[in-house]
């Protein structure tokens, strides 16, 4: 349908080698848009790249380290003079470590927020500026399920997305004016690298996925469609919303991780 095209369209995406990114950026490049994958490894993106080349899309790839400040601004200005502008940014790079509160330290707390806010605040920033000259985009960032709940052993990530969800409402408030939506992707328990913690044990595996109303955990590509929907015009008067989309876990969680 022509709603969900996104023919012409110049899609940034983080975190975009593996798991839900690239996922995601798959999806994105599926539905007419040209993608800029982005990660801190170049071998990993390149990968990727061909993947999605393989499969007919249209992709580029640019490096750089998403704690680095400086290099987020570098990595945005060098997309822009390669294609002329953004039209859609998909912040969803994001690292996730866990820890007995007691046990947890200010390093990981720092790497956690440097990393999963920090990055998408200050590549909202750089991409909002040349959007608002042209009155027009997108931005989308992927908090968690975790995003209106509390978790045990991972308070650095959950204060992570909770940010992530603030963050999106505020931009969204102010950025509205502008001609540009920002939504966000709460995703549950999907397959990917991140759950292996979860998954490479198989009762803790199947305690979750008892949990998930469902019956079953996500697959990456379940994610992309939700993706092309906030990027696209099917969703031009959503702004400022975070989408759960978890198989229904976050009605009904109510199991503890120390019983896994």
């Amino acid at each position: 349908m022509k709603l969900f095209s996104l023919e012409g369209q110049i899609a940034l995406v983080t975190g975009a080698s593996r798991g839900l990114g690239f996922a995601m950026a798959n999806a994105l490049a599926a539905a007419g848009a040209t993608v800029i994958l982005c990660a801190r490894s170049r071998a990993s993106l390149e990968t990727a790249a061909e993947s999605i080349r393989q499969a007919g899309g249209d992709v580029d790839i640019e490096p750089f380290d998403l704690t680095d400040q400086g290099a987020i601004r570098n990595g945005v200005r060098n997309v822009l003079a390669r294609h002329g502008r953004i039209d859609v940014l998909l912040n969803n790079a994001g690292i996730c470590e866990w820890s007995d509160f007691l046990q947890s330290n200010l390093d990981m707390w720092q790497r956690t927020m440097d990393t999963n806010v920090t990055a998408a605040y200050v590549l909202a920033q750089e991409v909002a500026r040349p959007m608002i000259e042209r009155g027009h985009g997108r931005i989308i960032n992927v908090g968690s399920y975790v995003s209106v709940l509390g978790r045990e052993k991972l308070q650095a990530y959950v204060a992570s997305k909770h940010a992530i969800a603030g963050l999106t409402k505020s931009l969204g408030a102010e950025l509205g004016r502008h001609g540009i939506r920002c939504n966000g992707i709460c995703p549950g328990y999907f397959l990917t690298e991140m759950a292996e913690p979860v998954t490479s044990n198989p009762r803790m595996k199947e305690i979750v996925r008892s949990h998930i109303s469902v019956g079953r955990w996500g697959n990456p590509e379940e994610l992309g469609g939700v993706a092309v929907f906030l990027a696209s015009e099917a969703s031009s008067y959503m702004n400022g919303q975070m989408l759960m989309v978890d198989g229904g876990v976050s009605e009904i969680l109510s199991f503890s991780m120390s019983v896994v």
